[in-house]
């Protein structure tokens, strides 16, 4: 069912690799000129411009973008109570985690009299976009918000699109997660034109005398999406921050011989369902794992809710199978590959995940699956995609935080630094930085 690569009896070099290995992802260059009408008009006419955007690719208009109080809290009344017992228990475990990547004030004292910290602002407003499309994201509600609030940001918003199914507001779930972490803003904006809204704001249009109709922009946006999403983030950036330009998700299991050709199977699938464009890659050193594999994915596949769409991302370029000679060179191809989501199903497999050193998460031995991340193990399932997880993490805390360097000398301190620093700035022809300097110390300046 999968593709093979068989790199045994190969070094392969890491340019080789990565030109072997599988791999799909999206052109984003490609959508740039249909996304970039739509997110000039948004900064141009802001809201009139989203709506008429709305309505076109999601055929509703909400009678206003921001969702009313009584919207989001009968959305939270009616959600059934074995969800709202999950989704609690998720935030819960969320917190715990995200609770402790806070940062604290360092403080460095570098001579007598001169002193650098670094700390730690929250950015002042966010914007956090939660998809629609092929399933309902409650959980990508708690991923982006938790983090976002743990990090003392004191301004942010959601946005996400609205459902003609759901009188023009977000899907319930969507909104009975929000109000389960005390969001009151929320958007009915989706795609394209959330992401631009987000960016530049504006005025609401709504009747609704409830609903507040100043639209403020946001400071920094995060949270996956569509590939019309990741271009409309790519054209703001600069305008405001962005987390990451988010492809389709992927998983990468690193197996031998002593892993269940079922479960390695099932977890295929598990992220398969996302998307026809979702990778699924097995690395192996056991050809009868492969082929286990293979028959285990052919039985399961079919039979799944979302079989079509599976089986069209199984088939894809970027799934398949990778035969390695042992763990070792195993795990030269997972860190090459740099999957967002990584599983490690072999003998003794806390010692083979620490050797890890690009992913973007880890999940280690057969009872940590990935969709325990995606929904319940308190960590976040926003992580980088497409080879990112070389030089990029998830989200956290951090995302939400600016380390600012304060720096506190004085007069005795600055003199015995100053000859170093006038010498340094005409060694690079910018005599005005010495002589600013020179200027705190002439005619007896204090």
């Amino acid at each position: 069912m999968l593709t093979r690569t068989d790199l045994r009896g190969a070094v392969p070099t890491l340019s080789q690799l990565r030109r072997a290995l599988p791999r799909g992802g999206t052109d984003v260059n490609a959508v740039l000129p249909a996304v970039t009408p739509v997110v000039e008009a948004i900064a141009e006419h802001g809201v009139p411009a989203a709506l008429d955007y709305t309505e076109k690719f999601d055929r509703v208009r909400p009678t206003s973008v921001r969702v009313p109080a009584e919207v989001i809290a009968q959305a939270r009344r009616d959600l059934d109570p074995a969800i709202v017992d999950a989704l609690e228990e998720s935030i819960r475990r969320a917190r715990l985690v995200h609770a402790d990547q806070r940062r604290q004030t360092t403080l460095t004292q570098v001579v007598p009299g001169g002193t650098v910290a670094e700390k730690w602002i929250p950015v002042r407003r966010v914007g956090l976009y939660v998809p629609g499309g092929n399933a309902v994201y409650p959980s990508s509600v708690i991923m982006n918000v938790v983090p976002a609030q743990e990090a003392g940001v004191g301004s942010l918003v959601v946005a996400s699109p609205p459902q003609a199914d759901f009188g023009g507001w977000p899907h319930p779930t969507i909104l009975a997660a929000c109000a389960l972490l005390g969001v009151d803003e929320v958007w009915a904006v989706g795609g394209a034109q959330g992401i631009a809204l987000l960016a530049y704001g504006g005025t609401d249009t709504g009747t609704d005398t409830e609903v507040s109709r100043l639209l403020d922009p946001v400071d920094l946006i995060t949270g996956p999406g569509n590939i019309y999403v990741t271009a409309a983030k790519r054209l703001v950036r600069g305008v405001v921050g962005i987390d990451a330009e988010a492809g389709p998700t992927e998983i990468a299991i690193l197996a031998d011989d002593s892993a269940d050709p079922a479960v390695v199977a099932a977890d295929l699938i598990s992220q398969a369902e996302h998307d026809v464009l979702a990778a699924s890659v097995l690395v192996t050193d056991s050809e009868a794992l492969a082929d286990a594999v293979d028959e285990a994915l052919a039985r399961a596949a079919g039979a799944t809710k979302h079989s079509e769409r599976v089986l069209t991302a199984l088939a894809g370029p970027q799934s398949g199978i990778v035969l390695v000679d042992d763990i070792e060179a195993g795990l030269s191809v997972v860190d090459a590959y740099a999957a967002e989501h990584l599983e490690i199903q072999t003998r003794d497999a806390r010692a083979v995940a620490d050797r890890v050193t690009s992913a973007g998460a880890i999940f280690v031995g057969t009872y940590s699956p990935v969709s325990l991340g995606d929904y319940s193990a308190g960590s976040n399932h926003v992580l980088p995609t497409s080879g990112s997880a070389k030089y990029a993490s998830g989200l956290s805390v951090q995302t939400f935080l600016r380390g600012v360097h304060v720096v506190d000398y004085d007069r005795d301190a600055l003199a015995e630094i100053a000859d170093r620093v006038i010498t340094l700035a005409d060694a690079e022809d910018l005599p005005a930085h010495g002589e600013a300097v020179q200027a705190r110390f002439a005619g007896g300046a204090r």
